[in-house]
């Protein structure tokens, strides 16, 4: 079994609200912080993770559903089919035990750069599409449950409270985005 360096952050951690900011230089900073988010997903066995997840507020994600593996820095959405959403029910490594339908679209391009600094297009549908705009929202402070009408969301956090998961230090067992 894989060792994190460290925890995945938890909700109200204020850091999961920031802004990430642009990677300017592919380094080996970036490649090492790559390999940390792919220990951490292992371990947690989740489908993705972005940096500000482990308390780096950088533009960088990675995905792993399935065979679709991938590694993306500075990634911005170039389109998404908004007009056909569909509903899921997601969960997060940040909030762990709770989960909601969440709507979406259900076809996605997103643009970004490699690790290898390679310009890369993905265009993706269903649950990779999902994955992307999840953790495209952790870079920008938004978590899956501002996608939600107020007092569901109010009654998720009180769930997640009383539940004390917010203050576990170890990541859920739990498949989450």
């Amino acid at each position: 079994m894989l060792a994190m360096n460290r925890p995945i952050l938890r909700y109200p951690d204020k850091r999961l609200r920031e802004r990430a900011v642009e990677i300017e230089k592919i380094d080996g900073r970036v490649k090492e912080l790559s390999d940390e988010m792919r220990e951490a997903l292992a371990f947690v066995g989740g489908l993705g993770l972005a940096a500000p997840q482990l308390g780096e507020p950088l533009r960088l994600i990675l995905i792993d559903v399935d065979t679709d593996s991938q590694v993306l820095i500075n990634p911005e959405l170039v389109e998404a089919d908004e007009e056909n959403e569909v509903p899921y029910n997601e969960g997060c490594l940040s909030l762990p035990g709770i989960e909601a339908e969440i709507w979406r679209p259900p076809r996605v391009l997103v643009r970004g750069w490699t690790l290898d600094e390679k310009e890369i297009e993905l265009e993706r549908d269903g649950l990779v599409a999902r994955v992307l705009l999840h953790e495209l929202d952790h870079l920008d402070g938004v978590l899956f449950i501002d996608h939600l009408g107020l007092a569901k969301r109010r009654m998720l956090l009180k769930e997640f409270e009383r539940s004390g998961r917010q203050s576990e230090r170890t990541p859920s067992a739990a498949p989450s985005l």
